[in-house]
């Protein structure tokens, strides 16, 4: 490997501040059902956002991709699955992570904690506090483009999400349908 020496101008470009990151209501088909509001910030890379116009704060994103997820009590993501690893960790608060074609199985989360759903699983998580919660999702990659695919969504959560108008059209950004 050859090592190199970047200036601090360089290594600016890949620090994402928390402050200046600025997050999607609408990331996904999902976040238009109230139980699955929740806020997304693209830190390092896209992920498998399918808002477009969400930009992430770090491109470089080889092999992985950070997201961050805010959501109130009770709210969080739907059943959906990847091709590849997904991490949750909580921040802030706790969180249920769920799994299965019906979501049955269930593992609750305190801050720092982790988990680590294998490609294929449908899984979602929600806020099981009482406050405003935190978790940070990474997703892995197949490629060095940081490109994690796309969301694989549970049946009966493209039913729900296309009956609010809101469908992913075949690059798997979300539109009006």
């Amino acid at each position: 490997m050859d090592i190199i020496d970047i200036s601090v101008n360089e290594m600016q470009a890949r620090v994402a501040r928390y402050r200046e990151l600025r997050a999607s209501p609408q990331a996904f088909i999902d976040t238009r059902i109230p139980i699955y509001e929740r806020d997304i910030y693209n830190v390092i890379g896209r992920g498998v956002t399918e808002d477009a116009a969400l930009a992430p704060s770090i491109i470089d994103a080889r092999y992985f991709g950070i997201t961050y997820v805010g959501a109130d009590p009770g709210k969080g993501a739907a059943l959906h699955a990847h091709e590849t690893i997904e991490v949750f960790i909580p921040l802030v608060g706790r969180w249920a992570a769920y799994w299965g074609a019906d979501g049955d199985k269930e593992i609750e989360l305190d801050p720092f904690d982790v988990i680590s759903f294998p490609p294929g699983v449908y899984r979602g998580f929600r806020n099981i506090g009482d406050s405003h919660g935190m978790l940070m999702a990474i997703i892995g990659s197949k490629e060095s483009t940081g490109d994690g695919g796309r969301v694989d969504w549970a049946p009966q959560i493209l039913a729900q999400s296309h009956a609010t108008g809101l469908r992913v059209n075949t690059e798997g950004d979300l539109e009006e349908g």
